[in-house]
């Protein structure tokens, strides 16, 4: 359809009210066409709605549109390897798991104040699930999230190294509301390619420390982080910035994985 002309008024041969209005929403780049203004006064007119109901009517489906397509970028861009609502979560397969302690989390008040986040436990207890669901309860609440695995962190910090590139990709790690690090010392062959591991490790919990929420998931327990990084001292100063005010859950319980896997057939 093609676009109405602007209508000029007969004394001063400037465009009417309507297409002042028109013309502005177009410069503020909201998207509302001429047919929606005139269907949004018509029904005004007819029910007799306040200018401020008027006006609510008038933005409230493209700024519902808008919302929901800055969602959906943000999610995009969190690189969540499961996208899985917090609803879907088996929660009577592992009683142990605290559900309100993780619907509170949630909330993400700890990505408001800055404060980390560490999930402790076995592998298949759950912890990767739970973490990437609380992330995209934090992309909903409008916080720029960042989902990436402790190899891949690594693969990417070590190639940076390499071209000399290091400080602009702590500094693109740093920018995050919330930083989730997942399967952090899930295998050892991950430190043990990369002799600067600890230090790398440090640079990203240091940019971020105090500033920025960082979520770190491990299947090793704290008194093991000097063995597993190398670097005693350099363990303790990066164990000190990540627990430093944090909120540390222990998740305890069978594994999902085993539970799903194949079984064993029975004899007849």
């Amino acid at each position: 359809m093609p676009p109405k002309k602007h209508r000029k008024t007969k004394a001063t041969g400037v465009p009417s009210r309507r297409e002042q209005i028109l013309a502005d929403f177009t410069t503020l780049r909201i998207p509302v066409t001429a047919d929606q203004l005139d269907g949004a006064l018509k029904h005004a007119q007819d029910a007799g709605l306040s200018h401020l109901d008027f006006l609510h009517r008038l933005l409230a489906d493209q700024a519902g549109l808008r919302r929901e397509r800055s969602l959906q970028r943000r999610i995009k861009d969190a690189c969540f390897r499961d996208l899985k609502p917090l609803t879907e979560f088996d929660w009577n397969f592992n009683p142990a798991i605290s559900r309100v302690q993780i619907e509170t989390l949630a909330a993400c008040d700890f990505v408001r104040r800055g404060q980390n986040l560490v999930f402790v436990g076995q592998s298949g207890v759950g912890k990767s699930c739970l973490i990437q669901c609380i992330g995209q309860a934090a992309c909903t609440l409008g916080y720029k999230v960042h989902y990436i695995t402790s190899g891949k962190l690594l693969e990417d910090l070590t190639a940076a190294l390499a071209d000399q590139t290091i400080h602009n990709r702590v500094r693109f790690y740093a920018k995050f509301d919330m930083l989730i690090i997942d399967e952090f010392g899930f295998d050892r062959i991950e430190r043990s390619i990369c002799p600067q591991a600890a230090s790398l490790w440090y640079k990203i919990i240091d940019a971020r420390s105090q500033q920025r929420s960082t979520a770190l998931v491990t299947n090793i327990d704290f008194d093991a982080w000097a063995d597993y990084l190398g670097d005693a001292p350099l363990a303790m100063a990066l164990l000190d910035r990540v627990v430093d005010g944090a909120t540390i859950v222990k998740l305890k319980g069978k594994s999902y994985r085993a539970h799903r896997g194949p079984q064993k057939p029975t004899a007849p």
